[in-house]
C-alpha cells in the first residue's frame, strides 16, 4: 500500500479523538444519545480544525446500530464503509467545484429517496460558502423541510458569506483554533505510537507554526520527519517552517533597542544567509514584541503561551526595554510587512527596517529639548515669530469689517457642496428608462428588502424611499443628507441591497442615492433638458450648473403638453401636478 500523509492516517474516528473542540463533541454526543438530532448543521471555523472529520464521525454515529454513549463502534459494516467512503448513503460534496444550480437541483431530486443501507442519508457539503446565489435558493426549501431520514451537514471557513436564510435553518457550531499545547500533545502521541525520536523544542516550533490548525501541524511534522530521516530535531523544524531561533530574535531586538546598528545588520545578514523568509522573520519579531509587552504585565500568561520557552535572556530584555519602544517597534514592523507584500526585494526592506529601529530612540531628545546653543537660538527665533503672528491675528480680529454682506458668502457654498454628492451621470440614464411600473414593483418589495438588512443597515435606510426606477436602475432619496453620504461610502450596504433585490425581483439594478431636497430640482432639470428629444444626453453634458441648464432650456422651447406627458411617463399621473404661472 502506498504511503499516506499523517493527517489522513491519524484522522479522528471518534468524538473523543477530536482535538480542542470539547463543546461541539459533547453537544453532538448528547444529541445522538437522546435521539434529538437536527435535520441540518453548520460547522464553521478555521481550516484544519476538524469540521469534515466531525461530520463523518457524526454520520457514523447516527447510523451505527452498536454505538455506545454517542460514539460509533467503528467495527460494524456501516462504520467501516463510511470510513472508507464507500457507503452510498453518506454523500460528500465539494461546493468549490460543484457550486451551480444544477448540482443542487440534483440533490433536491434525490433527497426524497429513502437510504439504501443506512438509517439516515447524510449530505456533507464542504466549503458551502462557494455556492452561487441561485444554488443557495435551490437548497433553501429542501434544507428547511427535508425528509425525516435525511441530515445535511454544511462546513465552511467563511460563514459570513452564507445567506442568513440558510444559517437560520441550521444548528451552527463554531470550531475554534486548536491551542498549541493540544497540538503538541497530539504530535507527541503520534510519534510515540510510531516509535520515532523527537525533540520537544522542535514540536513546540511546529505547533506555533501551524497557527491553530491540527492538519497544518501534522503536514509540517510529515515534512520534518521526511527531511530528518525518521527523526525530528529542532534544526530541521526551523529549516522546514522557516522560523528563526528564539535566541536570535531576542539578540536582534536587544541590538536595535540599544542602537547597535552594525551588530543588528550583521544579524539580519545571518538570517538571510540561512535562507529564512524575511516576512516570517518580521512576523516572529511582532510576536516577540507582543510577548515582551505581555510579560511586563502577566509573566504567567506568556509562559503558558510560549510553552515554557521563556529564558533568562528574554527576561533581561523585558526588563530593559520600555513599552514606548515596543509600541514603536510593532508599528514599524507592521508598516514594513505591508510594503513587503508588493516587492521582490524584501531583504532591502529588512535592512532599512533595522536602521530605522536602531535609530528611533536617538530622535527623541532632539524633539524634547535643544542640545546646543545654536539649537537654543533657533528655538528663540521661532518663538518670536509665533508671538508676532499672534499679535497680527489679534489686530485683524479687532479691525472693523468692510467686506461685502455675508449672505451670498454663507449661502452659496452650501448648495454646491450638496450638489457635488450627486452623480448626475448615474442618475440621468436611470431617469431616461424609468417607468411607473418599475417604481411600483420596487415599492412593493421595499418593506421585505428592509427586513433582509442587518439592524445597523436598516437604521441607515430607514430615512430613505425609492423615487424612480427602471429595469436596470433605482434612485433612492434620503431625508437626511448625512445618511445619504454615509450610504454612498458603505459598499457592504450597497451589496446587501443588490443581493436582496436579486432574490426578491430576480435582477440587480444599479442603485443611486440622492438627497430628498435636491430630488425635485434634479427631476425638473432632467425634464427640461429632454423635453424635445426625449432622449438622454451624454454624461458630460449633465454636469452643467443651474445657469447653463436654464439657458439650454430657453434655446429649446417645447409645449407644456410634451413636458407633462414626459413627467407622467416617468413618475405617474398621480404624482404629477400641473400648475400655471
Amino acid at each position: 500500500m502506498s504511503y499516506q500523509a499523517l493527517y489522513r492516517v491519524w484522522r479522528p474516528q471518534r468524538f473523543d479523538e477530536v482535538i480542542g473542540q470539547t463543546l461541539v463533541t459533547q453537544t453532538l454526543k448528547n444529541a445522538i444519545k437522546t435521539k434529538q438530532t437536527s435535520h441540518a448543521y453548520l460547522f464553521a471555523g478555521p481550516r484544519g480544525t476538524g469540521k469534515t472529520s466531525m461530520a463523518k464521525i457524526f454520520a457514523k454515529a447516527v447510523n451505527c446500530r452498536h454505538q455506545q454513549d454517542g460514539e460509533p463502534c467503528n467495527e460494524c459494516e456501516t462504520c467501516q464503509a463510511i470510513t472508507k467512503g464507500t457507503l452510498n448513503d453518506v454523500i460528500e460534496i465539494d461546493a468549490a467545484s460543484n457550486n451551480g444550480v444544477e448540482e443542487i437541483r440534483d440533490i433536491r431530486d434525490k433527497v426524497k429517496y429513502a437510504p439504501t443501507e443506512a438509517d439516515y442519508k447524510v449530505y456533507i457539503i464542504d466549503e458551502v460558502h462557494m455556492l452561487s446565489t441561485g444554488a443557495f435558493n435551490a437548497l433553501l426549501k429542501t434544507l428547511e423541510e427535508p425528509p425525516a431520514n435525511v441530515i445535511f451537514i454544511l462546513a465552511t471557513t467563511e460563514p459570513h458569506k452564507i445567506p442568513a436564510t440558510i444559517i437560520s435553518r441550521t444548528q451552527r457550531f463554531d470550531f475554534k483554533q486548536i491551542q498549541a499545547k493540544d497540538s503538541l500533545a497530539r504530535m507527541a502521541h503520534i510519534l510515540d505510537e510510531k516509535k520515532l525520536s523527537y525533540d520537544d523544542e522542535a514540536l513546540k516550533v511546529i505547533a506555533k507554526a501551524s497557527e491553530g490548525g491540527m492538519r497544518d501541524a501534522l503536514s509540517i511534522l510529515d515534512q520534518v520527519i521526511s527531511f530528518g530521516d525518521e527523526t525530528v530535531t529542532l534544526d530541521n523544524a526551523l529549516l522546514v517552517t522557516g522560523a528563526v531561533r528564539k535566541q536570535l530574535l531576542v539578540d536582534y531586538l536587544t541590538q536595535v533597542t540599544t542602537q547597535q546598528t552594525q551588530q543588528a545588520l550583521m544579524t539580519v545578514q545571518a538570517v538571510l544567509a540561512d535562507g529564512k523568509d524575511p516576512e516570517r522573520f518580521t512576523e516572529d519579531l511582532v510576536n516577540l514584541a507582543r510577548d515582551l509587552l505581555l510579560y511586563r504585565q502577566s509573566p504567567e500568561l506568556v509562559t503558558q503561551i510560549e510553552m515554557d520557552q521563556v529564558d533568562e535572556s528574554f527576561k533581561k530584555l523585558a526588563s530593559s526595554v520600555t513599552p514606548e519602544q515596543l509600541y514603536q517597534t510593532i508599528d514599524d514592523l507592521n508598516d514594513i510587512q505591508q510594503q513587503m507584500r508588493f516587492t521582490t526585494h524584501e531583504d532591502v526592506y529588512l535592512e532599512v527596517l533595522t536602521v530605522r529601529l536602531a535609530g528611533t530612540p536617538q530622535s527623541t531628545p532632539i524633539a524634547a529639548a535643544p542640545t546646543s546653543q545654536a539649537d537654543a537660538g533657533e528655538l528663540e527665533r521661532l518663538m518670536a515669530e509665533v508671538r508676532q503672528l499672534k499679535q497680527t491675528v489679534q489686530k485683524l480680529e479687532q479691525a472693523p469689517t468692510v467686506s461685502s454682506p455675508a449672505k451670498p458668502v454663507t449661502s452659496t457654498p452650501k448648495p454646491t457642496a450638496k450638489r457635488s454628492q450627486v452623480n448626475l451621470g448615474q442618475v440621468y440614464p436611470i431617469l431616461g428608462a424609468a417607468t411607473r411600473q418599475d417604481l411600483s414593483a420596487l415599492q412593493e418589495v421595499w418593506g421585505d428588502l428592509m427586513n433582509m438588512l442587518s439592524i445597523p443597515q436598516r437604521s441607515v435606510m430607514g430615512v430613505s424611499k425609492p423615487v424612480a426606477a427602471s429595469e436596470d436602475g433605482a434612485i433612492i432619496a434620503f431625508d437626511n443628507a448625512f445618511m445619504q453620504e454615509h450610504a454612498n461610502g458603505d459598499q457592504e450596504l450597497i451589496d446587501a441591497l443588490e443581493n436582496g433585490l436579486d432574490r426578491l425581483m430576480h435582477k440587480v439594478p444599479k442603485i443611486v442615492f440622492v438627497p430628498i431636497d435636491q430630488w425635485p430640482q434634479i427631476r425638473k432639470t432632467y425634464i427640461q433638458q429632454h423635453k424635445v428629444t426625449g432622449q438622454s444626453k451624454p454624461a458630460a453634458e449633465t454636469n452643467h450648473d443651474d445657469e447653463q441648464t436654464s439657458a439650454s432650456a430657453e434655446t429649446q422651447p417645447a409645449t407644456k403638453t410634451e413636458v407633462v406627458e414626459k413627467a407622467e411617463q416617468l413618475f405617474g399621473e398621480d404624482v404629477v401636478e400641473v400648475k400655471t404661472d
